[in-house]
């Protein structure tokens, strides 16, 4: 059933058809999301393995200056405390790029699917004539009366299949 919301401007009537899906539901349903998602989890472990190698680097010098810290003249003791503290920081820097690169890196790998997405909806939308179109995801539109809306959602997936 489509939908048809009516709209009264000076004595005229403007019937609106419009649709609605689940953007995010449509985005995973798509073949090419799951090698996105093994390409992020891939590079996120690739990531985590040098921060877990870098963490144990700091830990291990740590545990040097912990225990030779009587023992050290001055310049020494100052000195191990200057490489632990450049250390640990090079290591949250290298956390923070890391986060930003794996966050650019996913959204660079699904725009494309976001495009190819966004052009399956359009193209349906205007073959079956609607105005527009509703994402359901994110409770952005808590209700929709099914008999007053179309349904998008089958459609769209079938079509991402292809």
């Amino acid at each position: 059933m489509s939908a048809v919301l009516c709209l009264s401007a000076q004595d005229s009537v403007h019937v609106v058809r419009f649709g609605y899906l689940n953007y995010q539901q449509a985005l995973q349903s798509m073949p090419q999301y799951a090698l996105v998602k093994k390409k992020m989890a891939d590079l996120r472990n690739q990531y985590e393995a040098e921060m877990q190698r870098v963490t144990d680097e700091f830990n291990r010098k740590y545990e040097e200056f912990l225990e030779g810290q009587h023992e050290f003249p001055k310049t020494i003791l100052q000195k191990r405390q200057t490489e632990l503290q450049e250390l640990m920081t090079r290591n949250v820097t290298f956390k923070e790029e890391g986060r930003k690169q794996l966050a650019d890196a996913e959204r660079e790998a699904l725009a494309p699917l976001k495009i190819h997405l966004s052009e399956t909806v359009a193209r349906i939308a205007r073959e079956r004539g609607l105005a527009l179109v509703v994402n359901t995801a994110s409770d952005a539109c808590p209700y929709i009366n099914p008999e007053l809306g179309e349904d998008l959602n089958e459609l769209v997936t079938a079509s991402l299949a292809k």
